[in-house]
């Protein structure tokens, strides 16, 4: 096995000295821990008084209960988003601040504007019902949305690396929406157990357990699903070349206001008569989201196809072995190595080998965004940065990937020729028949599966690739 890369790697600026000679120094505000610093004193300052206005208007024991039963659906919905980006997993950085930004800085901004909205609109009209029904059907689709997506644009503008398709778009949008609901439902819940307490209900006929039962149960993913039309809308912008403007600057808006657009007919629901509610769920929410599940398994089906496709290229170049694009290619074989190489060297190997696939999509990725004409001008700084993470990490992965290929390629029917064949893989003169022999088999013929991997496994791997001593043996 080689010991170095098969190409030597560009060498750095001679003592990380910038380029034409010029020395820049940033200044204090550009620095990432004054930004860091800034951004979390803003959520945590959103999240204080966000406390305090839900606190007030739920009481202490209101607030309990509904961030109690609030809290339940955030973890699926995090799994789901979660189990969507598994291809090419994004930093868990972004998420941290996409569910933060949602949770406290755009509910914020939410309950302010439509309260300021909703009493302006009373006031000018001295007509409190229509400004309720305005403000729920207008007004709040409009502030809620556009506050969620600003956490997806920042995503998009600053975590650009991170941020290159349709999938990156939905999740960012998807988990910015669940701490959006979470806050929200935490509010509405907390207020319809202060109405029980006022009228002694409880049990099945109380408020608090109808709106658990609408907002918790029926649609937890309403949010989630108006926004992810946001997060497609930048997703496809992020696979726009530079040439394609006209899609780079439209189609955020146009997400953006199908966003809004669902957001108002959802709101707007309980306004179209008793069964007006149930209508909307049945005829355009379960639709849309049945219509969106299906658009995001399968761009994430095609990611997969990405992977096998670019992947060979550098097979051929020698920085992979040629089984590692098909294994990379495959959820199960990842996962299989993963547990191959946690099982005989520990969750550290786990981790490395996680890595190593992070990596090797990354790099697949970029390529195909080349190949496309769609790559940045740091594409091959990019590259050669991808290409020296995975060679350090390959004496790692490249046992695990390999045992995971082993075990992930289809099933290959293996049938001997209708001759006699004779030799180590037929039958000698005098040899007994085959077992079966006489039975309607033609002599000599077998029948079985195998992977796909003749002697050397096909793939440049000897028959036995690892001593018997190597945890790694197969």
């Amino acid at each position: 096995m080689a010991i170095s890369p098969p190409f030597p790697p560009y060498p750095p600026q001679p003592g990380g000295a910038p380029q034409d000679g010029v020395l820049r120094h940033a200044h204090w505000w550009q620095r990432r821990w004054v930004r860091y610093g800034a951004l979390i004193t803003l959520l945590a300052l959103s999240g204080l008084v966000i406390l305090a206005l839900v606190r007030q208007q739920t009481g202490t024991e209101g607030f309990l209960v509904g961030l109690g039963l609030a809290v339940l659906p955030v973890p699926l919905l995090i799994a789901a988003f979660r189990w969507l980006d598994r291809v090419e997993p994004g930093p868990w950085r972004n998420l941290v601040f996409a569910f933060a930004w949602g949770a406290c800085a755009a509910a914020l901004i939410a309950i302010v504007a439509n309260s300021f909205a909703t009493r302006w609109i009373a006031t000018a009209t001295a007509d409190p019902s229509s400004a309720d029904t305005l403000g729920a059907t207008v007004i709040a689709p409009i502030v809620e949305e556009s506050a969620k997506a600003a956490a997806v644009l920042l995503v998009f503008l600053f975590r650009r690396r991170d941020f290159t398709g349709i999938v990156d778009g939905v999740v960012v949008a998807g988990v910015t929406a669940t701490g959006f609901a979470f806050t929200e439902n935490i509010l509405y819940l907390g207020t319809a157990f202060g109405t029980d307490q006022l009228t002694g209900d409880s049990g099945i006929a109380s408020v608090t357990a109808a709106t658990f039962f609408v907002r918790v149960i029926m649609s937890p993913f309403a949010h989630p699903l108006f926004t992810v039309l946001t997060g497609i809308g930048f997703g496809v912008a992020a696979l726009s070349g530079d040439r394609q403007r006209v899609r780079r600057v439209l189609l955020p808006p146009a997400g953006l206001l199908l966003a809004m657009g669902m957001h108002a007919l959802w709101n707007g629901s309980s306004t179209f008569g008793d069964f007006g509610f149930f209508a909307v769920y049945a005829a355009f929410m379960v639709p849309a989201f049945g219509l969106l599940t299906w658009l995001v398994v399968w761009t994430r089906q095609r990611e997969l196809r990405t992977v096998r496709e670019e992947l060979p290229a550098y097979a051929a170049a020698g920085w992979l072995t040629p089984a590692e694009p098909f294994a990379l290619g495959s959820m199960r074989a990842r996962r299989l190595a993963r547990v191959y190489a946690g099982r005989h060297l520990g969750k550290p190997a786990a981790r490395a080998v996680a890595q190593y696939e992070a990596y090797a999509t990354s790099l697949a990725f970029l390529r195909h965004r080349g190949r496309r004409g769609r790559a940045g001008a740091d594409f091959l700084v990019r590259e050669r940065e991808l290409l020296n993470e995975l060679w350090r990490r390959k004496d790692v992965a490249r046992p695990a990937l390999a045992h995971a290929a082993r075990m992930t390629a289809p099933p290959v029917r293996v049938t001997a020729p209708p001759w006699p064949v004779y030799g180590v893989y037929g039958y000698s003169q005098g040899q007994a028949q085959m077992p079966g022999h006489g039975q309607g088999q033609v002599p000599g013929q077998a029948y079985g599966y195998g992977y796909g991997y003749p002697a050397g496994h096909g793939y440049g791997y000897p028959a036995q690739p690892y001593p018997a001593s190597n945890p790694y043996q197969s």
